[in-house]
């Protein structure tokens, strides 16, 4: 549970910065940073590795903390989000043609997210492209509701698409740690007493 907290963690924070993205057309830079560089973290040898460290997730273990309690408050948007995402995971993991073209065009992004970093517009553009050929033709679709005269520019739609892209990333390692849809759902217990354990050993 420990680690399903933590993909569940990096999961809602991705979908808070979507939220900051289409309301502000601008999230907080850590949290892409971790966003986009777990995308590209595809054989860490650990589920913290995945997010660069427990510490970089504290904005996700915060929400998720609300979440399981049943006071989601200002970011029940976050939760809907977060929702859809493990949805479209499932139709993901029946589909090995788009596992493979996911696989396939990180890799070859790779080399252009190590040279010029998560934030560099190019990589969000592409990673963006990415989403737009794969992870959108699935069903449910995530729909992100925003300021009209932010989601009209290019360049905040790319970053918004990359961040979903680290969305499902975070999904796909809940599932692979053995989380299912439901248990989000219905397991606010031991994910509460799980992340409340997180918070407290970042604060120590």
């Amino acid at each position: 549970m420990k680690d399903r907290v933590l993909a569940l963690a990096g999961l809602l924070q991705a979908a808070d910065a979507v939220v900051a993205m289409a309301a502000h057309g601008r999230c907080d830079d850590r949290a892409l940073r971790c966003a986009i560089d777990s995308v590209f973290r595809i054989d860490a040898p650990s589920t913290e590795a995945v997010f660069g460290g427990a510490g970089a997730l504290r904005r996700g273990l915060e929400l998720l903390a609300a979440h399981a309690a049943g006071q989601p408050g200002s970011s029940a948007a976050q939760g809907r989000i977060a929702q859809t995402v493990l949805r479209v995971e499932r139709a993901l993991a029946r589909r090995r043609d788009l596992q493979a073209a996911l696989r396939e065009a990180i890799l070859r992004l790779a080399p252009q997210h190590l040279r010029d970093g998560p934030a560099d517009p190019a990589v969000l553009a592409g990673l963006g492209q990415l989403y737009a050929r794969t992870i959108s033709t699935l069903t449910p679709r995530v729909l992100v509701q925003g300021d009209p005269e932010q989601l009209a520019h290019a360049e905040v739609v790319s970053t918004i698409r990359a961040l979903l892209l680290a969305a499902v990333r975070a999904a796909v390692l809940w599932r692979q740690l053995g989380g299912s849809y439901w248990d989000f759902l219905l397991r606010r217990g031991a994910i509460r007493a799980t992340t409340r354990d997180w918070l407290e050993r970042l604060s120590d």
